[in-house]
């Protein structure tokens, strides 16, 4: 590639102010600080010289103080902590916390400034004593201590080792362009502030080693103490690495001079350092020079933004090979701080566009030094592994497949959304992996050359100023004749899929007229491989589809056409992007049966096959074969069946069910589920039951896709088919017909969160000889005091009863579960260790109650509550009131202790005081305790994708 001299680098930069590019006058700040390693602090004194390149005089400054951000319980960054489930600094002691103790701020006459924090209590806003004019300057001192918090929260601040990890730690100024951009610290990265020149004296203890993105000047040595002068020309803020121990190497290659601390226990010195200078020549090749002396690349970063995949399996586990692995993980985290050190775009939400060129570039490094990677490694050639299509990807398919994996389960979000409104996974991996695809897309359709020379035109011409996307789409545009548009408009600010299928081809003599559906409606190009005898022979490309179009191209006598067959589009659906031109028997797919489940082959109809292994007390252990054709891509129709064999009632049990998904909208009313379920199993012994389940349900979502609020309708009509043993059948006879169907409307309205948790529903339910309705609320806090509070209030009441059981009526503290909802352990049990199974629903009562106050044929409500004692030690309580036919409403309640050890996941119950008097004294307490356990895997798995979306 083409290297550009210095001396057209000067002549670009001055057709660039000639353009009417701006080139701003530099901020400048002056900093003395001393950490005191007893206390965890920093005295800083600080002064700034503030220049105003807007064209309005300012009367009042922000500063960012995301030191600040982890002192209360109600910043942004606790407040998204708590969004994705991690209750670290909402319980942190106060001596893990982080602050700001501000002492004084005056301004170049020495005159006291007033000061303010903004709500999200990481913004200082400065009010000057006089406006300060456009393009003139002022100086500002300030006095304070910050007091550092524990790494364990972000990996800033101290670690219990002695060392420490400084980012955003100063007072930085916001940014105003026009607008003030105030961002809260939220754990992002994304620290938006002006370009500065920046000199900190630093004091600090004599054992520690300094590392910093900034450049080391002078350094002395006290007793006690050492000091350094650091400095910075052009750059944002100043990170600053100490260590007990020296672990950094610097390394000084042809083109760059890095600093790193990236190791690889059995990659050798010389080898790494080998690594290193290839990788730097491809990020000189690809962007050109580096304006700064060196360039930071450390483990600590890459820790924060690690290579999905690398980051999953223990070191003794990882597939690759020593070289490709500490290559990528190198490549990675040195690509995101050059970016990030270079060009100052606003990274709150023109995120995408760093992420963009550090992805593409990846792709196009493992292209072209690793081109048969595959994603899996060394296990791709394991027997048992290596027929799994999964194991076949290459390493680069994991882009596509990971951003599919948020685009089939409709939670992909357009990449121009604000950093901080992205869902986790979004974040981290899949709008990261979508930009840098997009690149790759856009290399594909207009010439790689063209966008390899345009992202490097933007790196040499706008770094160290301020700048914008627009920027890289004007020099794009310039590269090419064709109409790019699309990229910007649909690929980029838009969350529009991308899906086309061949709808038709007619052989026209020497052409073929090849129909292409769009199927998404999102109109950008698409790629057509003609394949024979699965050798690639012609390639063509397909533009302006905006429903249906026909296009007219050799007939080469191909055998079958792909759309996409090298898989640089990230399409929506290849399933059916495929037609074969051998005749109709010829387009019929191949039935492919695997173990356990795999990733999408879209040449085959896939099914997946895995032994199974259930459990209930009159089954006792079933193991089975479970089938079904669910990828790890979601797709809208699934199967499932699961036949397993009850070797203890000598008979076939299992589950099977049919479901189609389809997403209706992003937000509002998003999704619709039309399914038939059925399922058997004993709920007693030699007595089976089967229910056969037809259902349809709606799901609502807020317009914010972090929210974790939800709404959602259902309807079902339960059948459920029973038969008795002849030993229970004095049971059976208490039922007219051991058959019957219940239609079950259910509305539920949730908000699941870790800090604030309410959730309330209605439920209706009419069957022949019954019908009813009940109202369920839910409410979990947990206060600044880090006490937890939990209720739940249950009302329940009979519209028409005319059964002679209990089987249907309301239960107090173990519902009968004639829906067969709940995945009890042993259905039919009332004594020993299986009836003491808890399920928190109907009345919600943890004691076994008298007859008398266990089930109610009229009405029934209760309320049942908790607080923490100290962590997951908990006191509940439980009141209310039971009516039952011709008597009159009973009081009922109960008391105890609660050991809340996953919340809905593993609980005990341990009763002390209730109607049946005190408890803990009575005989056979063992008998009593009560608790909450899941085995379901698929339930398990929620803790960790509520994490995560």
């Amino acid at each position: 590639m083409r290297i550009v001299p210095e001396y057209i680098r000067l002549l670009g930069l001055l057709l660039l102010l000639a353009m009417g590019v701006p080139v701003f006058a530099q901020y400048e700040t002056k900093l003395s600080v001393s950490l005191n390693e007893y206390t965890k602090e920093l005295d800083i004194k600080q002064e700034y010289t503030y220049y105003n390149d807007s064209r309005y005089s300012l009367g009042i400054l922000y500063f960012n103080d995301w030191a600040n951000a982890y002192s209360k319980k109600n910043t942004g960054l606790a407040k998204r902590f708590g969004e994705e489930f991690k209750k670290s600094l909402h319980l942190a002691k106060d001596s893990e916390r982080g602050f700001t103790n501000i002492i004084s701020v005056v301004d170049n006459e020495y005159n006291g400034l007033q000061w303010d924090r903004a709500p999200g209590e990481d913004i200082v806003q400065i009010r000057l004593n006089k406006p300060l004019a456009p393009e003139t300057t002022t100086k500002i001192f300030i006095t304070y201590k910050v007091k550092l918090p524990s790494d364990k929260f972000t990996t800033y601040g101290y670690d219990n080792r002695g060392n420490y990890y400084l980012k955003d730690w100063y007072l930085t100024p916001a940014v105003y362009d026009g607008k003030w951009r105030l961002y809260a610290n939220k754990d992002l990265e994304d620290l938006y502030t002006n370009i500065t020149k920046t000199t900190i004296e630093f004091n600090y203890p004599d054992s520690l080693y300094l590392t910093s993105n900034l450049t080391i000047g002078t350094e002395s040595k006290f007793p006690n103490s050492q000091f350094a002068q650091i400095t910075g020309e052009k750059q944002k803020s100043a990170e600053l690495i100490l260590r007990t121990t020296d672990d950094f190497i610097t390394h000084i290659t042809p083109t760059l001079t890095i600093e790193t601390d990236i190791s690889a226990p059995r990659y050798s010195s010389m080898e790494q350092s080998i690594s290193i200078n290839r990788i730097t020549d491809f990020i000189h090749e690809n962007l050109g020079d580096y304006p700064h002396k060196k360039l930071l690349v450390s483990q600590l970063d890459y820790n924060k933004d690690p290579l999905f995949g690398l980051n999953l399996l223990p070191s003794f586990l990882r597939p690759y090979e020593q070289q490709f692995q500490f290559e990528m993980k190198f490549l990675k985290t040195a690509l995101n701080s050059m970016l990030k050190e270079t060009l100052f775009l606003d990274p709150r939400s023109e995120q995408w566009l760093n992420s963009a060129i550090a992805n593409y570039l990846m792709i196009a490094y493992v292209e072209a030094y690793y081109p048969d990677q595959k994603l899996f490694g060394n296990l791709s050639r394991i027997w048992g592994l290596r027929s799994f299509n999964l194991a076949k990807m290459d390493f680069n398919d994991q882009y596509a497949f990971l951003y599919n994996l948020m685009a089939r389960s409709n939670r992909d979000q357009a990449l121009t959304v604000r950093n901080d409104s992205l869902i986790k996974f979004n974040q981290k991996i899949a709008n990261k992996y979508k930009a840098g695809l997009g690149l790759a897309y856009l290399a594909n359709y207009v010439g790689k050359e063209k966008v390899d020379e345009s992202i490097k035109s933007f790196f040499t011409y706008y770094q160290l100023n301020k700048v914008s996307t627009k920027d890289f789409e004007s020099i794009l545009k310039r590269a090419t004749t064709k109409d790019i548009n699309w990229f910007f408009e649909e690929y980029i600010a838009s969350d529009n899929r991308i899906d086309f299928k061949i709808k038709k081809v007619e052989k026209l003599g020497d052409s073929l007229a090849v129909s292409i559906k769009n199927k998404a409606g999102t109109n950008v190009p698409i790629s057509m491989f003609g394949l024979k005898n699965d050798s690639v022979i012609s390639k063509y490309w397909f533009s302006d589809i905006k429903e249906v179009e026909t296009f007219t191209v050799p007939n080469k006598e191909e055998d079958k056409l792909v759309l996409n067959y090298d898989q640089k589009i990230p399409e929506f659906n290849q399933r059916d992007n495929w037609k074969s031109l051998g005749g109709f028997l010829s387009s019929n797919k191949k039935l492919h049966f695997t173990f356990f489940k795999d990733s999408e082959n879209p040449n085959y109809n896939q099914v997946f096959y895995v032994p199974v292994l259930n459990f209930n007390i009159y089954d006792g252990w079933t193991p089975g074969m479970r089938l079904y054709n669910k990828t790890f891509l979601e797709r809208p129709f699934v199967y499932d069946f699961a036949p397993s064999y009850s070797f203890r009632e000598k008979a076939f049990v299992g589950y099977g069910r049919f479901n189609y998904r389809k997403y209706l909208n992003k937000t509002g009313l998003y999704v619709s589920n039309y399914g038939i379920s059925a399922s058997t199993s004993h709920f007693n012994v030699n007595s089976r039951a089967t229910s056969v389940t037809p259902s349809l349900s709606f799901g609502w979502r807020p317009d914010d896709l972090r929210s974790d609020k939800r709404e959602f309708l259902t309807f079902r009509y339960i059948n459920i088919l029973r038969d008795f043993d002849e030993s229970i059948q004095d049971l059976a006879n208490d039922f007219e017909n051991p058959d019957y169907s219940v239609f079950n409307a259910r509305y539920l309205n949730r908000h699941n969160g870790i800090l604030d948790y309410n959730s309330w529903s209605v439920d209706f339910q009419l069957a022949g000889n019954f019908s009813k309705v009940a109202f369920e609320y839910e409410y979990r806090k947990l206060f600044e005091s880090n006490r937890q509070f939990n209720l739940r209030f249950f009302a329940g009441k009979f519209l028409s009863n005319n059964t002679d059981t209990n089987f249907f009526n309301f239960a107090l503290d173990r519902p009968t579960n004639y829906l067969f909802d709940y995945s009890y352990l042993g259905q039919s049990e009332d004594s020993g260790i299986y009836s003491q199974q808890l399920i928190i629903a109907e009345g919600g009562f943890k004691s076994f109650l008298d007859e008398e106050y266990r089930f109610s044929d009229n009405w029934m409500t209760t309320v049942n509550s908790s607080i923490n004692l100290w962590r997951w030690i908990e006191v509940y309580g439980d009141a209310g009131l039971v009516k039952n036919s011709g008597t009159k409403a009973k009081f009922v309640y109960d008391s105890g202790i609660r050991l809340n050890l996953v919340t809905d996941f593993f609980e005990l119950y341990f009763p002390v005081h209730s109607n049946n008097g005190w408890e803990v004294g009575q005989p056979n307490y063992g008998e009593k305790i009560r608790f909450i356990i899941t085995v379901s895997p698929r339930t398990l798995t929620g803790l960790f994708t509520r994490t995560w979306f």
